[in-house]
């Protein structure tokens, strides 16, 4: 009788099968490249720093390795392992992706966030949960009212750690790490691994494996860059003729008033979309971002913090309503489409008095310095933004 192969490519990584056939029913076969880089290391029990883009994997690099390592059962209100998110909708994304790898494998994930049911996440805490995804703040608050316990906890991972540093987070994060005082091992993914996010490296990890993914391969598509010069009271239009020819687009705004009047107005074009902000309950967030993914919505209207927990590899474009306050934030918003191997748009809309700014912004990204390409809404290569034949890719 031949051997029974196994179910994915993540067996060669030294994935166990319990762990390996629950990755084979979520639809995962082959490894991206910082999986490939950094499940064997993390199967190991090493510290991983990991090095990435947006889009490359990065919660399969770290959550399988961290299920697969954990094989007890947790004690009431003593989880096993923990995974610090700065966003809520990035704890709900995460726990998304690993809860049905680990119900597989008898195991538990929980997403601990403001924003919801406290009760709820507490109750579930009681029954024993071996893998929690949190937001720094809801954490110590169930922490310090005794809810929960770090005592047990042996893998710690930092996702995003950049955006958590960029939040502020910094000190929250570090008085997490110091109560999980029995961890063996911590991981850390972010996209730069300077200033706070080194602190947080040189400190509470222990002579960990660097592993990059920073070159374009096939997890990561092409992003085209386009800046277009509008004028303020067509924007909405074009936004409207753009989402014809793109599916998934996300428009960024950078006030949560101008979120709402983008998508009232877009909804009167006719565009199927919705705003997602701070000032929304948590419930119609998830409610959105769950249509959006499944592409009942055509146009996603988002504040930067909002947006920034938004998982999906299949976005079109990037719309910036108004060209971005400097590079990190060009970057980070447009780090939202080109993911997954697919090609991407980031498109910037430019009135006539934002030209130099959007110049700063060609200039910190290494572009060349092109002007705007001056478009109405009634223009048909909004249809095939390809049309323009001007865009920079990188």
């Amino acid at each position: 009788m031949p051997p029974v192969e196994p179910p994915t490519g993540f067996a060669d990584l030294g994935v166990p099968p319990r762990i390996d056939e629950g990755i084979a029913k979520c639809g995962f076969a082959k490894p991206f490249a910082i999986q490939t880089e950094a499940v064997p290391v993390a199967m190991q029990g090493r510290d991983v720093c990991g090095r990435a883009q947006t889009g490359s994997g990065k919660t399969l690099a770290f959550g399988v390795p961290m299920l697969a390592r954990m094989t007890d059962a947790a004690e009431p209100r003593r989880p096993l392992g923990l995974v610090l998110v700065p966003t809520r909708e990035l704890a709900v994304q995460v726990a998304e992706v690993l809860e049905p790898i680990a119900e597989h494998a008898g195991q538990r994930v929980l997403a601990v966030y403001g924003g919801a049911s406290r009760h709820t996440q507490i109750d579930e805490l009681a029954k024993g949960v071996e893998l929690v995804v949190a937001t720094p703040l809801r954490l110590i608050d169930l922490l310090k009212s005794n809810e929960l316990v770090l005592d047990d906890i042996q893998i710690v991972c930092l996702d995003e750690a950049d955006r958590m540093a960029d939040d502020g987070f910094t000190p929250q994060v570090e008085w997490v790490l110091r109560h999980c005082n029995n961890r063996t091992q911590t991981m850390l993914f972010s996209a730069t691994l300077d200033g706070d996010v080194g602190h947080l490296v040189r400190h509470y990890l222990s002579d960990p494996v660097e592993v990059a993914v920073d070159e374009a391969t096939d997890t990561v598509g092409t992003m085209h860059h386009l800046f277009l010069s509008v004028h303020h009271m067509d924007k909405d239009k074009v936004i409207g003729a753009i989402g014809q020819g793109i599916p998934k687009v996300v428009v960024f705004c950078q006030t949560k008033r101008n979120c709402d009047r983008v998508a009232r107005n877009l909804d009167e074009l006719g565009v199927k979309c919705s705003a997602i902000h701070g000032d929304l309950p948590q419930k119609a967030r998830e409610r959105a971002l769950q249509r959006f993914a499944e592409g009942k919505l055509a146009v996603l209207v988002a504040t930067d913090v909002a947006a920034r927990g938004i998982d999906i590899d299949d976005i079109g474009a990037v719309i910036h309503y108004e060209p971005a306050k400097d590079v990190k934030d060009y970057l980070h918003r447009s780090g939202r489409t080109a993911r997954a191997g697919r090609d991407g748009w980031a498109v910037t809309l430019v009135e006539y008095n934002q030209h130099t700014q959007m110049r700063i912004l060609q200039r910190g990204m290494r572009l060349p310095s092109d002007p705007a390409i001056e478009v109405f809404s009634n223009n048909p290569d909004l249809r095939d933004l390809a049309s323009f034949g001007a865009d920079v890719t990188t």
